[in-house]
């Protein structure tokens, strides 16, 4: 029965034991112990403390509802790396149930299902070029590339360069990003962009 109740949070993307102890009006202490319950029963899938999503509607997300999920993981952050690069469809490399994101906070990672969640630190200084596109926070296209190979620079991020379509990124936006980026990044993007 209290399933039942519980399946009018379906249209949330997530929700928390508060929102649970809210609809089933219970102490927060009894939400706590059903959370708990229902995600060892497979109702619930648990995202990170205290932030949960039903089953049935985890089950079904799409890959926008998928990067949502990225940005709640960790705030600030904005997907970006080759998961944006993916998303306007600039590479031909295919990642499956793997999002990455930039965060100025410490380089991390969530594993929520058959879903891995990367996020990786950058100066607050390289913390910019992201847009919000349907309530997504997502790096602008030449941004996410930028990202890409400042984080390959400092041997920090591995991709598959030959996978890029360079035809559909601006090299002059991507020369204005990298005004205050350090020489080796600018040089291996000079280095990549000519071969």
């Amino acid at each position: 029965m209290k399933y039942l109740k519980l399946k009018e949070l379906k249209d949330k993307i997530y929700f928390t034991t508060r929102d649970v102890a809210e609809l089933l009006e219970i102490k927060k202490e009894s939400a706590k112990v059903l959370c708990y319950r229902y995600t060892n029963n497979g109702l619930f899938v648990r995202l990170k403390k205290d932030l949960y999503i039903l089953r049935e509607r985890w089950d079904i997300l799409s890959f926008e509802e998928k990067l949502k999920i990225a940005n709640i993981l960790v705030v600030p952050s904005y997907v970006s790396l080759m998961t944006a690069l993916s998303y306007y469809q600039i590479t031909t490399q295919i990642q499956r149930e793997f999002y990455e994101s930039i965060t100025k906070k410490k380089r991390t990672i969530y594993f929520v299902e058959n879903s891995d969640y990367y996020y990786y630190k950058v100066k607050p200084e390289f913390y910019f070029g992201f847009k919000k596109i349907d309530n997504i926070f997502i790096a602008e296209k030449e941004k996410a590339f930028v990202d890409c190979i400042y984080l390959y620079s400092i041997g920090k991020y591995k991709f598959d360069i030959s996978s890029i379509d360079f035809r559909k990124l601006e090299k002059r936006k991507i020369e204005k990003i990298l005004e205050n980026y350090p020489l080796k990044t600018k040089n291996l993007f000079l280095k990549i962009w000519k071969s």
